[in-house]
């Protein structure tokens, strides 16, 4: 049945690749991926193709990558064929009310944290900063015109250890694309053969996140003399959820420093790895030479 369900991806990072790796392993093929236009990266600036592209071209699907949807032109090409269902996995376009309404068995999401809690942009990251241990794990939901609001086809929790908590942002993003994945991969079947009711959300109990921005990621800590105790937590769980999307840092004279590796040892914040402002890495230890 797997190969008779003709659908749509969406996809974005850091979640699309994983789940995607993990629909193919389960038979399921996508007709057609929808992803970001290229867009310039790195130092050269050089025009480069998301990675949910990279992986279509080599799984030969076919790609599309709307600027926007306001135009005409993707209601045009999205309605030019018929659709079993659309799959959206950290995709960052809203999507207009016509296309959820197009697909004939809806539009399924693939949200990263147990719904209702942390519905928005940033949940695996909201969790990690936070300290919500207890939100962390997967919804599979229907989508409708409201954010994350919609129907719950399945959910899973992903218990973590204390002495493993908190998990490193880049680290639990892929664990749980793959939590993700593998639960999509069972609900897609089973929704379109009709076997799953959907379950309104409690909405009365849903908690909210936002994007992350520029400068929430700065500690206030004197290299010479770092936190501990309830402040050393705090520095250590924002370590954690900024790890990848641009990195905790700390200014010193003026510059500011890159926080690369850390710890948190028997209540003590310790900075082993930075990256301090027109230099390479280097270890922390070195960092404190250099301005003493």
């Amino acid at each position: 049945m797997n190969n008779e369900i003709r659908f749509a991806y969406f996809g974005g990072e850091p979640l699309g690749v994983p789940v995607l790796e993990e629909l193919k392993s389960a038979g399921l093929r996508p007709a057609l991926i929808i992803c970001n236009p290229d867009r310039p990266a790195g130092r050269g600036q050089k025009l480069t193709p998301p990675p949910v592209k990279v992986w279509a071209a080599e799984n030969g699907i076919e790609v599309y990558q709307p600027e926007n949807y306001k135009d005409g032109s993707a209601q045009e090409r999205l309605a030019a064929e018929d659709w079993d269902l659309f799959v959206v996995v950290a995709y960052n376009f809203i999507l207009p009310e016509w296309l959820i309404k197009l697909p004939k068995h809806q539009v399924i999401n693939v949200h990263p944290s147990l719904l209702p809690k942390l519905r928005g942009a940033s949940p695996i990251r909201s969790a990690i900063r936070d300290d919500l241990r207890e939100d962390i794990g997967v919804t599979i939901m229907l989508m409708d015109k409201e954010m994350d609001q919609g129907p719950i086809l399945d959910q899973m929790a992903m218990p973590i250890a204390d002495e493993h908590w908190p998990v490193p942002g880049p680290e639990l993003d892929t664990a749980l694309a793959h939590m993700g994945g593998a639960l999509l991969a069972d609900v897609i079947p089973a929704w379109v053969a009709g076997e799953l009711a959907p379950q309104e959300q409690e909405h009365g109990a849903a908690t909210y996140c936002g994007r992350f921005k520029k400068g929430e990621n700065e500690l206030l800590i004197d290299p010479r003399n770092l936190p501990g105790g309830e402040a050393a937590r705090h520095a250590w769980l924002t370590i954690n959820a900024f790890a990848g999307i641009g990195d905790t840092f700390f200014m010193h004279e003026g510059k500011r420093v890159k926080i690369k590796q850390a710890q948190l040892a028997e209540g003590q914040l310790r900075l082993l790895r930075v990256v301090p402002e027109g230099k390479q890495e280097m270890d922390f230890t070195d960092y404190l030479q250099s301005i003493s």
